[in-house]
Parts: C-alpha cells; sequence; structure tokens
C-alpha cells in the first residue's frame, strides 16, 4: 500500500509495475477533482458518473498509447482492440469501477484498475482507492497483517446477495460487511478489514484484473469460484466469477462452494 501524495512522476524509464502505479494514481486524482468541481457546480449524478468513466478512460488511454504504443489495451469504456488477440502484452483497465459509488457524494468505495496480462500471467498491476489516497500494487507488494478475530468475515456487494457469499457465510459462519466496487472489496481482504471475497454472476475482465494481481501479489487464494486459475485476456470479456480471500480459508470456501 502507498500513499499517493509521494511523486508519481518519473526521472528513468518506468517498469511495468511502475508505470500501472503512476497511471492508476494519476487517473484517480483527475476522478476526485472531477466530482468535487461537478458537484459544486449541481450536476446530477448520472453526468457525474458518465463524465467521470469517459475521462478516466480517454487518460489512460492515451497514456499507455504513449508510453507502451506496441501493447494493446482492454478498457472497458474502449473499443475492441485487436491487437490484443495476437500480442503478448495486454494492458486490462477498468477506469472507473464502482461508477455508483463515485456519482454519491462521499463515497469512497471505487476504485481505478490497471493491470498488465502479459506471457500468460498477470504481470504487473496497481488498484488505486483515489478518496481515500492510497494505491495497492504488485511491486512494491502489500504486506498481509495478522488477524486475531474469532470469526471470518466476508465482504460482498452493497446491492445484491450473491448466492457463493452466502454459501461461504453459512458454512464458515462468517461475519459480512458490504462495499462497492471489486477494487474496493479485493482490497479490503489486502488491508485485513475482510478475509474473503466472492463474486458471482456478473464481472468482466477489467472488473478483476488489477485486483487479482494485487492479491496474488500479496500472498492471497485467487481463483475462479470452482478453483480453477484466474486467465485473463480471453476473446471474451465475460470473466464472471472471483474468490479472492487469505490462504487458511481457501479450502473451506471451495468446498462451500462446491459441495
Amino acid at each position: 500500500m502507498t500513499d499517493v501524495d509521494q511523486p508519481t512522476s518519473p526521472l528513468a524509464p518506468e517498469d511495468d509495475h511502475e508505470l500501472s502505479i503512476r497511471l492508476a494514481v494519476e487517473a484517480g486524482r483527475l476522478l476526485v477533482a472531477l466530482r468535487e468541481e461537478m458537484a459544486a457546480r449541481g450536476k446530477p449524478s448520472w453526468q457525474i458518473m458518465d463524465t467521470g468513466d469517459m475521462a478516466s478512460h480517454h487518460f489512460l488511454l492515451d497514456a499507455l498509447t504513449e508510453q507502451r504504443p506496441g501493447d494493446a489495451v482492454l478498457s472497458e469504456e474502449g473499443v475492441e482492440d485487436p491487437r490484443r488477440f495476437v500480442t503478448d502484452r495486454v494492458w486490462i483497465v477498468d477506469p472507473l469501477d464502482g461508477t455508483n459509488e463515485y456519482g454519491e457524494r462521499g463515497r469512497s468505495d471505487w476504485a481505478v484498475h490497471v493491470a498488465l496480462w502479459a506471457g500468460n500471467r498477470l504481470a504487473a498491476g496497481a488498484v488505486s482507492l483515489p478518496a481515500l489516497g492510497l494505491v495497492f500494487a504488485t511491486d512494491p507488494a502489500p504486506e498481509l497483517p495478522p488477524i486475531t478475530r474469532a470469526r471470518p468475515r466476508l465482504v460482498t456487494s452493497r446491492t445484491r446477495n450473491p448466492y457463493s457469499a452466502v454459501r461461504i457465510a453459512n458454512a464458515l459462519d462468517a461475519d459480512a460487511v458490504r462495499l462497492g466496487s471489486a477494487g474496493a472489496k479485493a482490497m479490503a481482504v489486502v488491508v485485513g478489514e475482510a478475509d474473503i471475497y466472492v463474486h458471482d454472476g456478473g464481472m468482466y475482465q477489467w472488473d478483476s484484473a488489477a485486483p487479482a494481481a494485487v492479491a496474488l501479489a500479496a500472498g492471497l487464494h485467487v481463483s475462479r469460484i470452482n478453483g480453477s486459475p484466474m486467465v485473463f485476456n480471453a476473446r471474451d470479456p465475460w470473466l464472471p466469477d472471483l474468490l479472492i480471500c487469505r490462504k487458511e480459508y481457501a479450502a473451506d470456501c471451495l468446498a462451500a462452494l462446491n459441495s
């Protein structure tokens, strides 16, 4: 975890980890300033959300085109980049994860995701939580804190009650908390505010790539809910489920999900 107040303008060429951090932080700063300015002018939440989505998308696409011109980009807000099917390096970005939360004044559970899929693996990534002034990355990787609570804590959706979360909560006698974006929920596990994040029934590659990259770097268990590895840059961007948890809970979670 890094404080985004630290300088992000490089004096030397950036590696992929450094680039992912800088872009996630700078896109987040853009979004924070835009939300404050539009809210001060009385703009409706739908306009704030739409404007933020596109402003962050164009910022990230322009920056990646400049800094990594040979790489492909898969973005929630972008058109299909056919180069991603013939290149080894694909940036998978969600310019604004948790759009609804972004549109609600005072909410901080929204994120910016920047990840690189290269060499058939998540090679770099960053998740920024701009309203909290935090960024989490693959290098330096976060350190997991020790957990002393008696019952596991599961983080799940604000707006729905996924069947997978119900099964795990019942099987592990877990307490449940609710947050907005996938990035915010995954980072809650990284910082120790929760132990388990499970999602099923609606997700795309850009929702899970950067959170999965950071969680793996931190030493967490990351998989599909059937236990298979997360594989990105498939032709279909739909990748509907995800399990991120502390490794001591992985076997019990998977047993609950697949019994």
